[in-house]
């Protein structure tokens, strides 16, 4: 009886090990791209360290279509997780990677030891469904074998002279007659909630679109109203001529091509509504298209429009279905109305991608909006800020680096993607009339804030991000600055700035660009791009709190809009930042190296914020008049930290070199206890002597001498 006990703790005993060793056992992902452009190279990361010897060994080496062994060169990144291999000819290829690749690889595992794919000279278009079913096979396997979520998806904006005048007028004119959406670029105007030809004021409210008559401020009038279907949500808009462009989005079924009987996919869509407004009080429908996917981001120039939008497919579903259809629907009621799946020759895979989603670039000139062809082009990888000069089109997408599962604390399948470990692809698309052709990508460290994180300008590409997140101190986040050539080639950069703190907001003018990080304070940082090969910082101003976003004023003043903070004490702990009220800075940077703050203005309490601080088109700009507006939601402190809604409406200042002084207070008192999403400003515009404010229910109208209320009309 003892000898069997002796032999059950034994069998115990090697059971613990077992499972010990199996939990302890990290399993180590691969990602990496199926397609490569030969110029620019391949990677393929991992996500566990490899050993600096591993590649000589020839634990890790390269077979062509045949097997036979490929000599190229390859290098370890220096952070030890990647591979590269900068040249490579035009051909199929294998990477074989032998355990022994990795670094104490006495507890690792390799779930995947071979990774296919292909070198082009340029991307081409897809041939045939297998070629498409075959990518979305290799990504599902890859997802399967990493089991980290977040990693295939993304759910979890010339010519010179045109890039010259951009950076330096901020995009918003006046034009003396109305007001114009606060565009980051001149030339390309941005979609948005309203519009207005100078006589009408068109707006979105809920689910339709109203023309309101405001030729006359002191008695204003719906011309007309425009509804949609009950599952069609208008979005954005754009004016071009006499051709109002309403997009939107809403949902449909359509049957799945499966094995499964009866069975319908709920697909969402894209929809474009294009009306002749010559007589804005009888609107006439022209034409409807859409494209599948959510929407991205729109832009209209040179009387063309684009929009982006992301398509995810159920690519899970090729597992248990047939013949499932992973190719993007679109239509056009000047076919057949009826949906359809993209041609195999308009769908490409963008190189260094590995996504299971779609970037859908679709073009139509407006010139002639009945008879004009739609052109829609599929690009096989993620997107998420859009960036566009008339002559390019810039997207990225988080290009996710693997996580090593010796850092995740706790259950390793828990394991989320955070933003340190992304890295940014860029893609640049050149555009000719409705043609976008893709021309080339290039992959920066780290992650962007928004588009204002990039620019064109005098050929080249800038770019600025953040490396980690602040709140982990055992590898603190950083700031860089990176300059490309007109081929997405790194000629220039500047790195590793304020550790510990991210990128609140940015903007490049000319040959200058301004950053601001934030943790405690904000830096406001002045860095000189005058010569791409070597930018450098110049000077560095630190104050309390943080702009969101930074509008430049003239060539010597920068205007930030953010929020004021401060540090309240914590016993027995490290003080805590607390936002306060909505901070207005006048920054003066005639000199370079000692930017400094001349005047400040702080509206209301915490809580107070205004939607400009994430959304530049709220900015009203009068620059014939140096007036600056924007709407506003006011709170104020209240005993036991408490805050308590004060107003909303908007407010108006003139902004000059010389300083910050309040021109109007459009703000209406609070009658109850919490704010009213019907009334709250969404847009201040200016239409010759009159300035209005747009509400999803109401307009008002005011003396744009005196700020004195002619007129509301509520509908």
């Amino acid at each position: 009886m003892k000898k069997r006990s002796i032999w059950l703790l034994v069998a115990a005993a090697i059971a613990a090990i077992a499972l010990s060793f199996a939990w302890m056992n990290d399993k180590v992902s691969v990602n990496a791209s199926s397609v490569a452009l030969a110029e620019q190279g391949w990677r393929a990361n991992f996500s566990s360290a490899l050993d600096p010897e591993a590649i000589e060994r020839g634990d890790l080496y390269l077979t062509d279509e045949s097997g036979e062994p490929v000599e190229v060169e390859m290098a370890l990144h220096p952070n030890g997780k990647s591979i590269e291999i900068p040249q490579i000819p035009i051909g199929n290829y294998t990477l074989h990677i032998k355990k022994s690749a990795l670094q104490r690889d006495f507890l690792k595992s390799l779930d995947i030891k071979e990774v296919a794919f292909s070198v082009q000279e340029e991307i081409k278009t897809l041939a045939s469904e297998e070629e498409l079913k075959a990518y979305f096979a290799q990504l599902l396997e890859l997802q399967k074998n990493n089991e980290q979520p977040g990693m295939f998806n993304n759910e979890g904006g010339v010519t010179e002279e045109s890039a010259d005048s951009s950076a330096t007028s901020g995009g918003t004119e006046s034009g003396g007659e109305h007001s114009t959406t606060n565009n980051q670029v001149e030339g390309v105007d941005e979609a948005d909630l309203v519009k207005t030809d100078g006589s009408y004021i068109y707006s979105i409210s809920d689910s339709r679109v109203l023309i309101t008559d405001v030729r006359n401020p002191k008695a204003m009038s719906i011309a007309s109203e425009i509804k949609f279907e009950q599952e069609m949500y208008p979005q954005q808009l754009f004016i071009s001529g006499d051709t109002l462009v309403v997009i939107g989005s809403r949902y449909t079924a359509i049957p799945f091509e499966g094995t499964i009987p009866n069975y319908q996919s709920q697909i969402g869509l894209v929809s474009v509504y294009l009306y002749d407004i010559a007589d804005p009080a009888a609107p006439q429908e022209l034409r409807e298209f859409g494209t599948e996917g959510n929407l991205n981001n729109a832009r209209l120039t040179n009387n063309i429009l684009y929009y982006v939008t992301n398509v995810y497919p159920d690519f899970w579903a090729i597992e248990e279905q047939d013949n499932g259809e992973l190719r993007p629907h679109t239509y056009d009621s000047e076919g057949d109305g009826e949906l359809q799946p993209m041609a195999f020759e308009n769908i490409s895979i963008l190189p260094g991608s590995m996504e299971g989603s779609y970037s859908i670039i679709t073009a139509i000139d407006l010139s002639q909006p009945e008879q004009n062809a739609v052109s829609t082009k599929g690009f096989l990888g993620g997107s998420e800020q859009l960036y566009m000069t008339e002559e390019s089109l810039y997207l990225t997408a988080s290009h996710y680096m693997p996580i090593d599962e010796q850092n995740v604390e706790g259950d390793a399948s828990m394991a989320i993607w955070m933003p340190q470990f992304a890295n940014t692809e860029i893609f640049k698309f050149m555009l000719n009339g409705t043609d976008v052709q893709f021309q080339a990508s290039s992959e920066v460290t780290g992650t962007l804030l928004n588009q204002f994180s990039m620019d064109e300008y005098g050929g080249h590409f800038r770019v600025v991000t953040t490396e980690g997140i602040a709140w982990d101190e055992a590898a603190p986040s950083k700031n860089h600055l990176f300059i490309l050539d007109s081929g997405m080639k790194q000629v220039g950069s500047v790195e590793d700035l304020a550790k510990g703190e991210r990128i609140y907001s940015a903007r490049f003018i000319g040959d200058t660009a301004y950053m601001v990080t934030f943790k405690e304070t904000d830096p406001l940082f002045v860095i000189d791009v005058s010569v791409p090969s070597s930018p450098k910082v110049l000077g560095e101003l630190k104050i309390p709190g943080f702009s969101n976003y930074l509008h430049p004023l003239d060539e010597n003043h920068l205007i930030g809009f953010g929020s004021d903070t401060k540090l309240e004490p914590v016993k027995d702990g490290e003080p805590m930042v607390v936002t306060g009220g909505m901070k207005i800075s006048l920054f003066d940077v005639s000199d370079f190296a000692n930017p400094k703050e001349k005047d400040t203005e702080i509206i209301g309490g915490r809580g107070t914020y205004s939607p400009l601080q994430y959304d530049h088109k709220a900015l009203f700009v009068h620059p014939e008049s140096d007036l600056f507006g924007f709407p506003v939601t006011m709170y104020e402190e209240a005993a036991g930290g408490d805050v308590n809604f004060e107003a909303q409406g908007a407010m108006v200042y003139t902004i000059t070199p010389e300083g910050i002084s309040e021109a109007a207070n459009l703000m209406a008192k609070a009658d109850m206890p919490y704010e009213d999403w019907e009334t709250s400003v969404q847009r201040i515009l200016s239409i010759g002597d009159t300035l209005f404010t747009v509400a999803n229910s109401e307009v008002k109208s005011y003396d744009s001498d005196t700020f004195g209320l002619l007129n509301t009309l509520s509908y």
